[in-house]
């Protein structure tokens, strides 16, 4: 009998406060036991997915009821949910793509750094003997940042979905994430637009002719960021369709580029993504290593004794997080 046979599986274990439910199982049967197996590439969670023999994506995946086949197995069943609906988060999420740094806490309140920015902070002048080094102040902004709680109810009976393909359901709950995370990144495009409580929003630039984009309207966008890079562009849907007829960005490299990555870059080697949440004419033009932070204060929360129980009709799927400046001259908007 493999080891991973005999442990035993209880709610508790996704209450433990300093672990997750995957790494509650890791302390118990830890992977690095494994290496140079057959199992050697799996970790706690999925090694117990194989005890109890529960296939959970493939042709020949398992029907949702094949979790609760005992008391034990059916422990298994909120982390399948939260997974998928990661998954879901991860597969549409830009805000990796875009944050700096992410930030977990364990409280609601939040205060972010700030930093001075201006011309002279930036510079770093020859220190004469004797003379003094020029200071650089780092300080905890004014005002608290907002965090949000976005979710959905699982609505559905136990009965209904059964006898439903665990990687159909898992469709069901990739999608579920994917709004999450759509969500997310609409929160963060209004901390960049108006900031985050500290009288720090985005500076806005005007393109040279109204409702018109142009090269030189890159060009001058880029200028202003300085000692920043322009790396990310993020643009609301008409923005895209006309950024994609300047002619500097219709070369063969750049076709290739999208149909072997699927994402467009610019002349100016920013990499765009296109944001249904975005305002009409808008773009925001930012340096992805110091302009937004993420402040996540609850992952994504999964009622687990609910789903242990099959009490289905009314559990809900729930991640808190919040965004703050770092520089705020670091992200600029452009209105076209």
């Amino acid at each position: 009998m493999a080891f991973y046979d005999n442990i035993s599986l209880e709610k508790g274990l996704y209450n433990q406060s300093a672990k997750n439910f995957t790494a509650s199982l890791e302390a118990l049967d830890p992977s690095t036991n494994y290496k140079g197996t057959e199992l050697e590439g799996l970790d706690a969670y999925e090694r117990q997915l194989k005890r109890f023999d529960i296939k959970v994506k493939g042709f020949n995946s398992d029907n949702v009821e094949k979790f609760f086949q005992s008391s034990q197995s059916a422990t298994l069943f909120p982390e399948f949910v939260k997974r998928c609906v990661m998954q879901g988060m991860q597969g549409a999420n830009v805000l990796s793509d875009i944050v700096a740094s992410n930030t977990k806490i364990n409280t609601l309140d939040y205060r972010p750094l700030a930093s001075l920015t201006s011309e002279a902070a930036q510079s770093f002048p020859k220190v004469l003997e004797g003379g003094l080094i020029p200071t650089t102040e780092i300080k905890l902004q004014e005002n608290l940042i907002t965090l949000h709680k976005r979710g959905r109810m699982l609505v559905s009976s136990y009965e209904a979905i059964k006898f439903e393909r665990l990687d159909l359901f898992a469709v069901t709950l990739k999608q579920i994430g994917a709004y999450i995370a759509k969500s997310q990144l609409d929160d963060a495009i209004g901390v960049i637009l108006n900031g985050d409580g500290n009288s720090n929003p985005a500076e806005v630039i005007n393109v040279a002719a109204a409702g018109k984009i142009t090269y030189a309207d890159l060009v001058n966008l880029w200028g202003k960021f300085g000692p920043y890079e322009m790396n990310r562009l993020i643009v609301a849907p008409d923005v895209m369709q006309k950024l994609l007829a300047i002619p500097e960005l219709q070369d063969p490299m750049a076709g290739l580029n999208f149909q072997g990555t699927g994402k467009l870059s610019t002349p100016l080697g920013a990499t765009l993504y296109r944001a249904n949440g975005l305002p009409a004419g808008k773009i925001i033009a930012l340096d992805k290593n110091c302009a937004l932070e993420m402040v996540t204060a609850a992952d994504v929360q999964i009622e687990n004794d609910k789903l242990i129980d099959r009490q289905l009709e009314r559990s809900a799927i729930t991640s808190i997080v919040g965004f703050a400046k770092i520089f705020a001259d670091a992200a600029k908007v452009m209105t076209v």
